[in-house]
């Protein structure tokens, strides 16, 4: 089944607010580039700055999620005719409509209630917080703790860093996480919070993986990727594939140019790209990004300006007794 994203073309959108992506706004300059073949900044090698996964959930919420996500955001729903994968007039499957339903918020402001799974001190709670919160300078979506469970529930547990996408988070059982920053405490650096945690923000705002554009993933060694993330994060070969190596389409991804410097976007060494160059990666949210973010969720002034970015995720399981029944969206 091929995989589709719904046209919205805002590539010119961007262009008209004179983005400038020099190194310096991509949060390094030039002598932190990546470095030698395995794709090092200075003193960090590529393999540390990798390991975030996108959650699915189980196959039959699948209607349940589009329906959902839909309701919340009329411009989730699939458009027929939309992309090549669909030809004009002709309907896709139930399931197929499922899938490439979209996640998003919508354009109106909104609180994203946060709560934690253990009992982080409220100094770190706060620091946690405000990373979460750099996508609020430029849209109309906001974190917020609550003592209660949270929308947003987070895990410092094991399993590395990973989140769901969008509106999925609302139905996941109350007592489980719906983003995971496995070991960050007071003394993780801070180039981390500003990486990870602003990254996994993306994701429960809606935004898939930046290194998944087809122009990235033409440029990966499938071979090469498999012995690499085997070896530095014990993936098999399905999730290389779910979660390096299957594009998004592009025929219906029309949002802003492929960009390897987006907070979005893997570093991957170039010693498994074929051209033997890295692909970057972002390690703070750059000018692309707040540009695009300010357009799907934009701040009251320029609530009439919407776009919407199509997704992808990845597949996840409880027992169907967990199945969250009361939706308080």
């Amino acid at each position: 089944m091929t995989k589709r994203t719904k046209t919205t073309d805002v590539s010119m959108m961007v262009a008209d607010l004179d983005v400038d992506n020099t190194n310096e706004e991509r949060g390094y300059r030039e002598s932190e580039k990546l470095l030698g073949t395995e794709g090092q900044y200075q003193g960090q090698p590529a393999q540390a700055a990798v390991g975030c996964a996108i959650k699915q959930l189980p196959a039959r919420l699948l209607f349940r999620s589009a329906e959902i996500a839909a309701r919340i955001n009329p411009v989730n729903a699939p458009v027929v005719g939309m992309s090549r994968a669909v030809p004009e007039g002709v309907l896709p499957t139930p399931l197929a409509a499922a899938v490439v339903t979209a996640k998003y918020w919508g354009p109106s402001s909104r609180k994203l209630t946060v709560s934690f799974m253990d009992r982080p001190s409220a100094e770190l709670r706060r620091r946690i917080l405000g990373h979460l919160n750099a996508w609020a300078s430029a849209g109309c979506i906001e974190f917020v703790e609550t003592s209660r469970a949270g929308q947003v529930r987070i895990s410092r547990g094991g399993g590395g860093y990973w989140s769901y996408l969008g509106t999925d988070i609302l139905l996941i059982p109350k007592n489980r996480p719906t983003m995971n920053l496995e070991g960050f405490t007071m003394n993780t650096p801070e180039s981390e919070y500003t990486r990870v945690i602003r990254h996994e923000a993306g994701h429960t705002l809606g935004m898939p993986h930046e290194h998944m554009r087809k122009e990235l993933v033409d440029r990966i060694d499938p071979e090469k990727a498999y012995e690499y993330f085997l070896r530095t994060q014990g993936w098999d070969r399905q999730t290389v594939d779910q979660q390096v190596l299957t594009s998004l389409d592009e025929a219906t991804l029309m949002f802003t140019p492929a960009d390897q410097d987006s907070i979005m976007c893997y570093q991957l060494p170039g010693s498994i790209t074929k051209d033997g160059q890295p692909i970057r990666g972002g390690i703070e949210i750059n000018s692309t990004d707040y540009a695009f973010i300010a357009r799907i969720y934009p701040k009251p002034q320029f609530a009439g300006e919407k776009a919407v970015e199509r997704s992808l995720a990845y597949e996840d399981d409880w027992s169907k007794d967990e199945d969250v029944q009361e939706i308080d969206a």
